[in-house]
């Protein structure tokens, strides 16, 4: 099994804490209410959220995914940090046993946040990445999300 690392980071206007409040605690009912043309849902089907919880995200029709599993690994609301793994589902591909996102929210200038993600993917066998393909889908995956979010919660400011 080898790993690929792959590290990103976007800004927002946020602050970390509405944002981690938005993104994170209350992510599986307003990710797929903001973006439904890409999440049909998202539902815990072990836990509640807690380290060790299993949610399963549906992806809505029309997306090259169906679903994926995803088992949270550890959450800190005051650090605001929370690290969670794909453990099944289409995006792992065949060609990956998990991905695993270590997410952490910092202030940054002006007030907003700075979202650090590192990404580890897990692969089978002898089974090699490519770093471009990686890079490129997981910088839309998150821009797209991270500034839809900043999109609702500028237009509702007393959403969280």
């Amino acid at each position: 099994m080898g790993v690929f690392t792959y590290e990103s980071e976007v800004i927002t206007s946020i602050p970390p804490p509405k944002m981690f409040k938005a993104c994170i605690l209350d992510g599986d009912t307003l990710i797929p209410k903001i973006v439904p043309q890409v999440f049909k849902s998202v539902e815990y089907i072990e836990g509640n959220g807690e380290p060790g919880s299993i949610r399963k995200v549906t992806f809505a029709q029309g997306n090259q995914f169906n679903y994926m599993k995803q088992k949270v690994e550890a959450l800190d609301e005051e650090k605001f940090e929370y690290i969670y793994s794909v453990i099944e589902g289409d995006p792992l591909m065949n060609m990956l046993d998990k991905i695993t996102y270590e997410i952490k929210l910092e202030a940054s200038p002006g007030g907003g946040s700075m979202c650090k993600t590192s990404s580890k993917y897990y692969t089978i066998g002898d089974i090699e990445l490519k770093e471009e393909a990686i890079k490129a889908g997981k910088e839309k995956a998150s821009g797209v999300l991270f500034k839809a979010i900043e999109a609702y919660l500028l237009a509702n400011p007393d959403a969280f």
